[in-house]
């Protein structure tokens, strides 16, 4: 898996950020935070950036399912401290998107997640609506491929 593009190793490239706490039960035999906690983490933040962004609404009006999910580790992590995620929209297609996020302690990149998401709207799986859209666009993440 080839390293993440160098913008995505900063904060400032995402449009929204928040501190999530780490776990006791994060933590592996050695000391770390577990890929499993990784993954936990990331999806909190999601959740939270869907929230923020208005996002949280239409999703429950629509039926739409995670497709694809691709963490990066790049560094290790650690208990008590909090975990900062940085979170943002990547590729917008007619019924799908992207969610970008890095996840950094002590100011470093340790992560990035990559999640697509399909959405179905009806059952002619007709496109995203335009306000629906026009949202995610707003939240780009800073040098994501083009949102569309």
């Amino acid at each position: 898996m080839p390293r993440p593009l160098a913008w995505r190793l900063s904060a400032d490239a995402y449009p929204h950020s928040q501190s999530v706490q780490t776990r006791f039960q994060d933590m592996d035999v050695l000391g770390h935070l577990n890929n499993v906690a990784f993954a936990a983490l990331f999806e909190t933040a999601r959740t939270k950036f869907n929230h923020a962004i208005g996002l949280w609404a239409g999703l429950q009006r629509r039926r739409s399912v995670v497709a694809q999910v691709e963490i990066n580790y790049l560094a290790e992590g650690s208990y008590p401290e909090d975990v900062v995620i940085a979170t943002g929209i990547g590729a917008v297609g007619t019924r799908s998107w992207e969610i970008l996020a890095a996840m950094f302690q002590h100011d470093q990149c340790i992560a990035t997640c990559d999640v697509t998401i399909v959405m179905a709207i009806g059952e002619d799986g007709s496109a995203l609506p335009g306000d629906f859209r026009a949202t995610l666009v707003e939240w780009a993440a800073r040098g994501s491929r083009e949102a569309a």
